[in-house]
């Protein structure tokens, strides 16, 4: 029963990584091909490296990164323990339900519904304009732009991890609220010394994923703005090497990017994962 899903992860994930091998060539698509392009070694690396461009465009990632870390990684987690205390299953799984729904939203409508609400013609905008305001535009400000796609971020995808805590949650023994509750804790104690631990596993796995996919921001969502607020403040990587690889027909340079994104990406994991070892937790694997 596995053969299939064995041969999907073989030919979408795993032979592919044979074309990295073009990271190591003077990649001609058009004529030459894989076989007959010549290897250059290291050269696309070190363009790599000496292009000032590239690493503002790194810094640019990380900040955004750290940014919907700080913003938008707890908010799931509160979420999911304001919903856990409602008694009424009928209202927790309503209110559970309008939250997910945007998640099933593409970007392209995501973004639609914030231009149509925080831009220039938008309707604060207007509805400020109307009472004798100075409308704004969000949209087009560059230096709000992190905290646009944060915002944007949080609506669209916070409901996917409200479900992952709650299905935590549930795996709480109840026996250890009524022992709590009969030595007299409170609501919040309850809170603090029972939910919050049970939940440290999950936040600690959840936080060393989301660490490791720090160069991975949502591409159509920055691609689908970076017009409206210029390169300087919305070029992330996986855009910049779109624009100077891939829409160039620069594929090794595009290659040797991804691989120097793919190899970041592995050291933020296992940072992390040291640091969840050092905290007592399990991480992404146990420490032997």
């Amino acid at each position: 029963m596995t053969l299939p899903a064995i041969a999907l992860l073989l030919i979408f994930n795993y032979i592919p990584l044979l074309g990295n091998i073009v990271a190591f060539q003077d990649y001609d698509v058009y004529d030459l091909g894989i076989t007959g392009s010549p290897f250059v070694g290291f050269d696309n690396f070190a363009r790599i490296f000496e292009d000032y461009r590239f690493w503002q465009v790194l810094i640019n990632t990380l900040v955004i990164f750290l940014t919907q870390l700080l913003l938008f990684f707890p908010i799931p987690i509160a979420v999911a323990l304001l919903l856990n205390t409602i008694m009424s299953a009928r209202v927790r799984a309503w209110v559970q339900a309008v939250v997910y729904l945007p998640h099933f939203f593409s970007w392209v409508l995501v973004v639609t519904v914030f231009q149509q609400m925080f831009g220039g013609a938008g309707l604060v905008a207007q509805w400020m304009r109307e009472h004798g305001h100075e409308g704004f535009d969000l949209m087009t400000n560059a230096s709000f732009f992190k905290f646009l796609v944060t915002a944007q971020a949080v609506w669209k995808d916070a409901g996917w991890g409200i479900i992952v805590f709650l299905a935590a949650l549930a795996a709480v023994n109840t026996d250890l609220y009524e022992a709590a509750a009969v030595d007299g804790a409170g609501r919040w104690h309850r809170m603090w010394h029972v939910t919050l631990p049970a939940l440290r596993p999950v936040i600690a796995l959840l936080l060393v994923l989301r660490v490791g996919s720090a160069l991975n921001l949502d591409f159509e969502q920055i691609l689908l703005q970076r017009d409206q607020v210029g390169p300087g403040a919305s070029e992330i990587l996986d855009t910049y090497i779109w624009w100077t690889g891939i829409k160039t027909g620069d594929f090794g340079y595009a290659a040797a990017a991804g691989i120097f994104k793919g190899l970041f990406s592995v050291a933020m994991v296992l940072g992390a994962n040291k640091v969840a070892h050092m905290l007592g937790e399990q991480g992404v694997y146990s420490k032997k």
